[in-house]
């Protein structure tokens, strides 16, 4: 009745760990320093103790959140992302706790892009944006020469299918 459509199988580079570890870094140490702006103003203005309580506990969300972000979010962005682009459809797996398996046809494909930031420049990878009408789809983690692979078989079958119709 209905095609069998196998897992992606594809996976991220393993340089998106430190990379992702690096920006996670640069937006904690951004949160620590606005804490601590905040703090240092707190007392500056003498403010009630109830606010150094509130910054207590979000100088602790913070430290939570660092350690999620730095130590175990990058190994399992890896660990579960995957993807796969046949004739029909870009195929996208990820989540360790809540996986979502997409899958993009072909034809609904209507550009594809690839980008590099500052952090991603540094460990010489690539993040791909693929656009649809309703959403943006992304894979991000890919070397040079894989990202632009995927992104013109991706430009290509999506023009073959926009053709066919």
């Amino acid at each position: 009745m209905f095609a069998s459509i196998e897992e992606p199988s594809k996976r991220l580079s393993k340089e998106i760990i430190p990379a992702m570890r690096w920006s996670a870094l640069i937006s904690v140490a951004i949160e620590v320093v606005i804490a601590g702006i905040l703090y240092g103003v707190s007392i500056y203005f003498a403010w009630p103790d109830w606010v150094n309580w509130l910054l207590l506990i979000v100088a602790a969300i913070i430290v939570a959140g660092a350690i999620w972000s730095i130590g175990f979010r990058p190994f399992f962005m890896f660990k579960n992302t995957r993807y796969e682009v046949t004739e029909e459809f870009l195929q996208l797996k990820s989540g360790a706790f809540h996986e979502v398996h997409e899958l993009v046809p072909m034809a609904k494909i209507q550009a594809v892009s690839t980008h590099q930031g500052p952090i991603l420049r540094r460990f010489n990878l690539y993040s791909i944006a693929i656009e649809t009408m309703g959403s943006t789809h992304a894979i991000a983690g890919l070397p040079k020469q894989v990202a632009i692979d995927v992104r013109n078989r991706i430009a290509h079958l999506a023009k073959i299918q926009e053709v066919d119709e």
